[in-house]
């Protein structure tokens, strides 16, 4: 399905070769109850739920990207797409569940063009093998 949202998260997923159903268990939920969103008094306690917002989900093995030897990024610990894939799947059908509605996703291993309006100054990794990140 590919798709677009109004307000809410872009999310960039990617599945590394030690990710586990557990790891999009544990992440799906911490997106989902992220307070990110500003209330009334322009606090950031409200999350995705308190004013019906939405995720658009992307994958993107290239957040693997190695930098350690040389200038060419190697993507190795990028799990294989036999891996990847039901995991993804696996990880958005949780969103799905956990926000009661339907999920727009990009296609995944293919080029996409992605116009983002970033409305405000929250950007965060989260990496379920380093959760204190």
């Amino acid at each position: 399905m590919n798709g677009s949202i109004n307000r809410g998260l872009l999310v960039f997923l990617g599945v590394g070769q030690e990710d586990s159903e557990d790891d999009a268990l544990w992440l799906a939920s911490k997106i989902c109850g992220l307070r990110i969103f500003e209330d009334t008094e322009g606090k950031m306690n409200c999350d995705l739920s308190s004013f019906n917002g939405e995720i658009l989900l992307i994958s993107q093995f290239t957040l693997f990207g190695h930098m350690k030897k040389g200038f060419r990024p190697s993507f190795n610990r990028a799990a294989s797409p036999v891996i990847a894939i039901p995991l993804y799947t696996f990880f958005h059908k949780q969103l799905e569940m956990l926000l009661g509605k339907t999920i727009p996703t990009g296609s995944f291993g293919e080029m996409m063009a992605i116009e983002a309006h970033n409305d405000g100054p929250v950007t965060l990794i989260i990496d379920t093998k380093q959760k204190d990140f």
